[in-house]
């Protein structure tokens, strides 16, 4: 892999600049590499990772098990484009075991995610079942630990 990707996969405010400093690479090959990942797809977007816990903002977060139907010749591709177009859906997983697809999603209340999983998605034809998850609190996500206790980084003096 890359260095350049795990870089920015860990920070993605780094500039072009700072990436060749990092990497030991010339300015304008970075910036030729970073532009060649973002026009074929392997870098689809940047953003901040925020603890919405620590703001104002109101929401509820579930994760959705589903048994689908596969498709003849589509196999589970064309029920995840249906999900994954729902501006509500965040992510949509194709998986092994009891279920077929993993589902995160959110809403403004739980009323709002099970009026989702009632009225938009259990009645999809493909669909067979779900289980719904809510959650609680998060304390890991994409590598990032949520309300780590900080440390001071002074040393102690004695």
């Amino acid at each position: 892999m890359d260095n350049i990707l795990q870089l920015l996969e860990e920070n993605g405010r780094l500039t072009a600049e700072q990436l060749a400093v990092m990497c030991g690479r010339e300015l304008d090959e970075v910036k030729a590499v970073i532009k060649h990942y973002e026009e074929t797809g392997v870098i689809l977007g940047y953003t901040a990772q925020i603890d919405w816990d620590k703001t104002e903002r109101e929401y509820v977060s579930a994760i959705i098990e589903l048994k689908v139907a596969p498709q003849r010749d589509r196999g589970f591709d064309r029920v995840a484009e249906k999900i994954y177009n729902y501006p509500e859906v965040k992510s949509v997983c194709l998986m092994s075991g009891g279920f077929d697809l993993l589902l995160t999603l959110e809403g403004k209340t739980l009323k709002e995610v099970a009026y989702f999983v009632a009225n938009k998605l259990s009645p999809l034809e493909d669909v067979v079942s779900t289980a719904t998850h809510f959650v609680l609190k998060k304390y890991k996500d994409k590598g990032i630990i949520y309300g780590a206790p900080e440390i001071d980084e002074r040393g102690n003096i004695l």
